[in-house]
């Protein structure tokens, strides 16, 4: 049974949706807001810089090939990736910084170097974590959270410890070195909470940054969207911009239409993949599962203060991910997640994607981009933005020793009213949920509303969780869901 399914929202997850339905043969229509498609993973283009506004990390490429191994295509039919080496540089005072090197070798060598004995405490380490990643990227991550039996298996039940313990507990049983400890902890903020906060099990993403590697799409991250579009354009979909929902219309219990630019526009089925606590504000009150007080008192990962800089001159000392770990990260967590303030020491990352691409920059310059991880909800002025810049870039010269400031071209940022007005998200977070133990998988908002029939949702706030291979995993599920209510639909209707 063919529907014409309406798609809110263009991010990762909602066009991974539009391909999976088209697939099935349905009629799909997304659309997005703003002028591009790509949601949170947009464009900046200037004076000849160009800069990814949203995701820079390019991790678990298996996720990426797996999605378009599912419609016959490999990733290199529409862009291609190459191996970071290093991966990245971690800055912990003056000149003082690790690389980490493309591969688990070379890596346990430069711990054994810091700490003697390391070495092979991180291969045993890895092995563990490359355990825990094949359960759960090849298995657990890709069901969709109806039911808390999803997370039982053989496997998982011999794992149980590591769902009540923590990563940060685990990590410092084994290593002593702070420097270490830090790396080690790094992967794991990109599932949006405290290491201390994440269930030790989650150590997998250890694995996918020094199993798997970091790698750098040519061009930047948005050329996987523009893959996407393609694909999603040869599958049949029609990607409409520039066209912002007002409404989800529901008559009888079930979503109907949409509202776009004051039309009403027929729909079968609706996948929202904007913010969900957004896409529900679209349906009248009676129609909501989630309450403001739900939502108010979730765990959100960060949000972020972005600044996307042109350079007149290549910078020293920097590789295309760096990090500067120079202060403490347990003070600035407690800015973010138990007492929401601006942190008066921030660590954070900046990106010189122009490193390796010279589709970034012009030749001779450097293109910019620097994060630094915020509480949601917290207030956001001009003001505090040009304080933290110059905090940070005092602090890049005096880490790497070089003056940059008089080498700035220009300055773009991006905050916390900046992801509220382009993207509805709440409270201005960046990068939805977090997964802690109690926002896991059946835990988390559903991607089937449960209110409202042929509705449905994905994305970073439901299943699987924050991340840009969650998102294309949570388009999948999603599509799978409305396979399986039309396939359920079909048999109960067909004749004896």
């Amino acid at each position: 049974m063919k529907k014409n399914i309406k798609i809110i929202g263009s991010g990762f997850s909602s066009l991974a949706a539009a391909c999976y339905l088209a697939k099935e043969g349905h009629k799909v229509t997304v659309y997005e807001k703003n002028a591009t498609p790509g949601g949170r993973a947009r464009r900046l283009v200037k004076d000849g810089f160009v800069f990814d506004m949203g995701p820079t990390w390019y991790w678990m490429p298996d996720v990426f090939e797996r999605f378009f191994s599912d419609f016959g295509k490999k990733p290199s039919d529409y862009y291609s990736i190459e191996k970071l080496s290093p991966a990245y540089r971690v800055y912990f005072g003056e000149n003082d910084f690790v690389d980490i090197a493309d591969n688990l070798d070379d890596i346990a060598k430069t711990f054994e170097s810091i700490e003697p004995g390391s070495g092979k405490e991180l291969q045993d380490f890895m092995a563990e974590a490359r355990s825990n990643y094949d359960i759960a990227i090849k298995n657990l991550v890709y069901r969709p959270g109806e039911s808390p039996l999803e997370l039982v298996t053989t496997q998982t039940v011999t794992r149980l410890a590591q769902f009540v313990s923590n990563i940060s507990r685990d990590i410092r049983r084994r290593f002593k070195n702070t420097k270490l400890v830090q790396i080690l902890e790094f992967p794991v903020l990109f599932l949006g909470a405290k290491p201390s906060d994440t269930p030790s099990f989650y150590s997998f993403m250890n694995f996918a940054d020094f199993g798997l590697g970091t790698w750098h799409p040519k061009n930047g991250m948005y050329s996987v969207i523009e893959g996407m579009v393609q694909l999603a354009t040869e599958l049949g979909v029609t990607i409409v911009t520039n066209a912002p929902v007002s409404k989800i219309g529901v008559e009888n219990s079930e979503a109907h239409t949409l509202e776009i630019n004051g039309e009403e526009i027929a729909a079968d089925m609706v996948v929202c993949g904007a913010d969900y606590h957004h896409g529900e504000t679209l349906l009248e009150p009676q129609y909501r599962k989630y309450s403001e007080k739900y939502w108010d008192t979730r765990t959100f990962a960060p949000s972020s203060l972005l600044f996307y800089v042109g350079f007149n001159k290549k910078l020293k000392n920097v590789q295309h991910h760096t990090l500067f770990f120079d202060t403490d990260f347990d003070v600035h967590a407690k800015d973010i997640y138990d007492n929401p303030r601006w942190p008066d020491e921030p660590l954070f990352y900046a990106s010189f994607a122009s490193k390796t691409d010279s589709s970034a920059a012009p030749e001779g310059h450097e293109a910019g981009t620097f994060l630094i991880p915020l509480a949601p909800g917290i207030e956001d002025t001009p003001e505090l933005r040009a304080k933290y810049f110059d905090i940070i870039i005092n602090r890049l010269e005096k880490l790497t020793g070089q003056t940059v400031r008089e080498s700035i071209i220009f300055t773009e940022s991006f905050c916390l009213n900046d992801f509220i007005n382009d993207y509805n998200s709440y409270k201005g977070n960046a990068y939805g949920l977090a997964n802690t133990l109690w926002q896991t998988a059946f835990l988390r908002p559903k991607l089937r509303s449960p209110k409202v029939k042929n509705l449905y949702f994905t994305g970073q706030l439901t299943v699987p969780g924050p991340g840009v291979p969650p998102a294309l995993i949570s388009g999948k599920l999603v599509a799978d869901l409305v396979k399986k209510q039309l396939t359920k639909y079909t048999t109960e209707t067909s004749p004896a």
